[in-house]
């Protein structure tokens, strides 16, 4: 799928509805097409299980979504997302 500036706010809006995995993982190995605001989006995520006392780990994550996050200087953000 695609998490892309067209839909972030949505699905950010709807995460919020919804508990975050007890696994503590999120997998967006599904993800073909992603942008800036993906990142945004995992980033909101990342806060959110750091206030609830939670550690959440990213998996999945296309290459050049961690070479974006490179180059917005936010890799220590998803700095467990290396799979």
């Amino acid at each position: 799928g695609a998490l892309t500036l067209d839909d972030a706010a949505q699905v950010l809006q709807s995460s919020q509805a919804l508990p975050l995995p007890e696994s503590g993982v999120i997998d967006f190995g599904g993800l073909m097409q992603a942008d800036s605001a993906a990142l945004a989006v995992m980033m909101a995520l990342k806060r959110r299980a750091a206030t609830e006392g939670r550690s959440l780990t990213l998996t999945g994550l296309p290459a050049s979504l961690r070479s974006l996050a490179v180059v917005y200087g936010v890799e220590h953000y998803l700095v467990d997302a290396a799979s």
